[in-house]
């Protein structure tokens, strides 16, 4: 009896234990799906995906909209970057306006699956971190404003 329950417990186990099917939304989907892969030929690296194709930044900061993408930040952005190089969950912010051009930026925190699923620099990015960025639903404003508080970071005047 107790043989027989063992050998039954074992078996309950390593099913509830089994790999589940993903479902759509799963923070953990592999990097590429067959469609992304497929999309990933027209993908521009520069650019990004999404429907900033230009944006236009002053030569100087704009403090109001760095103060209230500080703010946003805050609530959205900060419990998993930190805004030196360090990783926190997802990378460090630090030098980000210089490595990559504003439509790229604006793209990746208003619509980021496609880009995780398609940009190389970004699905290497998530090989270290190990966690998909989630849409935060970012408004166009919220974003932009974002985008000035990450310029300011980077010693923008």
């Amino acid at each position: 009896m107790k043989k027989s329950f063992i050998i039954i417990l074992s078996a309950v186990l390593l099913t509830a234990c089994g790999k589940k099917e993903k479902e759509a939304g799963d923070f953990d989907k592999p990097a590429a799906t067959e469609q992304g892969a497929a999309d990933a030929s027209s993908y521009d690296p520069k650019r990004g995906e999404g429907k900033f194709d230009k944006v236009d930044l002053g030569a100087t900061l704009d403090q109001a909209m760095a103060t209230k993408g500080e703010e946003v930040a805050g609530v959205k952005c900060i419990s998993c970057h930190k805004t030196t190089d360090e990783k926190l969950v997802g990378p460090g912010w630090k030098g980000v306006t210089q490595r990559k051009k504003p439509e790229w930026i604006m793209n990746f925190i208003t619509n980021p699956d496609p880009m995780i699923d398609k940009d190389p620099e970004v699905q290497a990015q998530l090989e270290i971190c190990l966690v998909r960025m989630p849409n935060q639903s970012l408004t166009d404003e919220d974003a932009r404003n974002v985008l000035e508080y990450m310029r300011k970071n980077d010693g923008v005047k």
